[in-house]
């Protein structure tokens, strides 16, 4: 079931997609070969040269993914997208401490035995080769950003207008609603892109896309796999009037469920961002394993504000929050759901939606992340609605097969209105 994690080889054994391709040299090992001299006729001459040169076997690699969570999430992910009609979909579940990929799939998926019967667009790996706008799980970039910064705290009062206009352009949140008395925490829970962009203006322009940098935006994600695009972020000096507010809320930048995933692992670890790693380690001709590099580790934000940030998003899976659907009985969950427009490449426009929800758990000690993304659904279009299920299915079943249990503290009451 991890077919477009592990990829497939051609008729000679080379790989040509995914680890095998990655890894090849790894794997494929030395062909040894024998030189001889030879007399008249080809026969070797017995007191000649005769020189061997012995194959070497490759080596094995161990995969950091646990193959029953991989199962999971990829039973989970391929009904979602049968059941919403989406194009495609992907379930992405790590290790926010040592940045290790526990599972990886996507959906449509093909057969590795037949690599060829299948349509070369389902070949590669959707979660590090697609790239799309994420909507609101972004904003907690932006929060994480302003808390750092000092400029607001989870109680700061914030009156969010029915509309926002900036530079000439009118910003609406995604239902219609007169004014509100949001706190910062309610501008989150509630994802208001008005309230978004009003708390955005604290730090400025400057500050913010350098907060999207360390946080991976448009970086490599570290796990050098065939295909990976690292998405797209404008560069400060090409930013319109409008790519400020748009960019705030998670519109006007790009990302693959990879680096989105290590978005939140990062406030899942207490502020330190973990590269992503695939690869455990490898086993010699010797059977020694030997294990890979640990992963690179910066410091994002403080531990502080990954606190204070995780308390905002247990308030998304609140009754008074978008995805209470993702709630999981008995454990503390921070989540935010996404529901982004999205780029449609045949017309060059938006079209269809993003649909996405990215949690971890437990929310007072990470030892999971799971995102959730579908790609333009048609029956239904909420990241919540949509990815909250999902999510629940499993992070569920990878609690239990990691014998994580609930820590039995209760989530902090935040207040989401003034």
């Amino acid at each position: 079931m991890a077919a477009n994690v592990i990829g497939f080889v051609g008729a000679d054994g080379a790989g040509l997609g995914g680890l095998e391709l990655s890894l090849q040299s790894t794997l494929a090992g030395t062909p040894g070969k024998q030189t001889v001299e030879t007399g008249a006729g080809g026969r070797q001459i017995p007191s000649g040269t005769d020189k061997v040169t012995p194959a070497l076997n490759g080596s094995d690699v161990r995969l950091t993914i646990d193959r029953d969570i991989q199962w999971v999430a990829q039973q989970a992910i391929a009904a979602k997208v049968a059941e919403s009609g989406a194009q495609s979909g992907t379930v992405v579940v790590m290790d926010p401490r040592t940045g290790n990929i526990l599972a990886m799939a996507t959906a449509p998926t093909f057969n590795p035995n037949q690599p060829s019967a299948s349509k070369v667009s389902v070949r590669g790996n959707r979660a590090v080769t697609d790239i799309y706008e994420p909507g609101s799980t972004s904003k907690i970039m932006t929060a994480a950003a302003v808390i750092e910064e000092g400029k607001l705290k989870v109680n700061s009062k914030i009156t969010v207008p029915p509309v926002l206009v900036r530079g000439g352009s009118v910003f609406n949140d995604s239902e219609k609603h007169g004014t509100l008395r949001l706190t910062f925490a309610g501008v989150l829970a509630k994802s208001s892109n008005i309230g978004t962009i009003q708390a955005s203006e604290k730090i400025g322009a400057k500050t913010l896309y350098g907060y999207l940098k360390k946080f991976g935006i448009a970086e490599p994600t570290g796990l050098n796999f065939p295909g990976e695009s690292r998405g797209l972020l404008p560069a400060l000096k090409d930013w319109s009037g409008t790519s400020f507010p748009t960019i705030a809320f998670g519109q006007g930048l790009s990302l693959n469920s990879i680096q989105a995933t290590s978005v939140f692992a990062t406030i899942a670890n207490s502020g330190v961002r973990v590269e992503p790693r695939l690869v455990a380690g490898t086993t010699g001709n010797d059977g020694t394993f030997v294990e890979a590099a640990q992963s690179r580790r910066v410091e994002v934000v403080s531990p502080a504000t990954a606190r204070t940030v995780t308390d905002m998003l247990e308030s998304v899976v609140s009754d008074g929050g978008t995805a209470p659907m993702a709630r999981i009985p008995g454990y503390r969950v921070a989540g935010k759901t996404g529901t982004a427009n999205r780029v449609d490449p045949a017309c060059g426009c938006y079209r269809g939606y993003t649909a996405s929800f990215i949690g971890f758990a437990p929310a007072d000690n990470p030892q999971l992340v799971v995102s959730v993304t579908l790609q333009a659904p048609k029956r239904g279009h909420y990241g919540g609605m949509l990815g909250g299920p999902v999510f629940k299915r499993v992070m569920s079943f990878a609690l239990q097969d990691q014998r994580i249990p609930p820590t039995g503290s209760k989530a902090p009451a935040l207040k989401l209105t003034w």
